[in-house]
């Protein structure tokens, strides 16, 4: 994937108002988040590309009409101990079946359904998606551990974001 190539999906995104796109061609992965007129770039580059590949990225970019920060990740090092390996290919993602908000306990204060690191089986509840003023368990259908949440409570989600990263059994 060249540069030039980059830029245009990020004016696509700054276009359109999509708020999450991922593009992945042969080991390169490009995925970009709009938050709020922001725009968060991450490229993974295989381990082991030639360093003149490598050596090619550049350096972040200011993208108009938006106010767009861009950030360029280098390759990822291997996760700290106690940290989950989040690029590891095994991991299922739990999706949101609706738009709506995202909402990690049954009422405000109370303990989340789910936390990471618990086992989840099929059936479990691991949240509530609010929309249109109705309240929607979202259960798992797999069984596995949870290694990552990836929306804050109260956040806007989008029908086929990922919610949640697990480590199936």
């Amino acid at each position: 994937m060249t540069i030039e190539e980059i830029r245009e999906l990020i004016q696509t995104v700054c276009s359109t108002g999509v708020a999450e796109l991922e593009v992945q061609r042969g080991e390169n992965r490009v995925w970009i988040k709009r938050t709020a007129g922001v725009v968060t770039q991450e490229i993974h580059v295989p381990q082991h590309a030639p360093a003149a590949s490598v050596a090619a990225a550049p350096a972040p970019m200011h993208i108009p009409p938006a106010p767009a920060a861009v950030t360029i990740a280098a390759p990822q090092a291997a996760p700290a101990p106690g940290d989950a390996d989040l690029t590891d290919p095994t991991l299922e993602a739990v999706k949101s079946p609706i738009v709506g908000t995202f909402y990690e306990a049954p009422a405000p204060g109370a303990d989340a359904f789910v936390h990471v690191g618990d086992p989840i089986k099929p059936g479990k509840v691991l949240c509530i998606i609010e929309s249109m003023k109705l309240m929607n368990e979202i259960e798992a259908e797999i069984s596995g551990t949870i290694v990552k949440r990836l929306v804050d409570n109260g956040q806007p989600v989008e029908y086929g974001e990922t919610l949640y990263l697990v480590k199936p059994n």
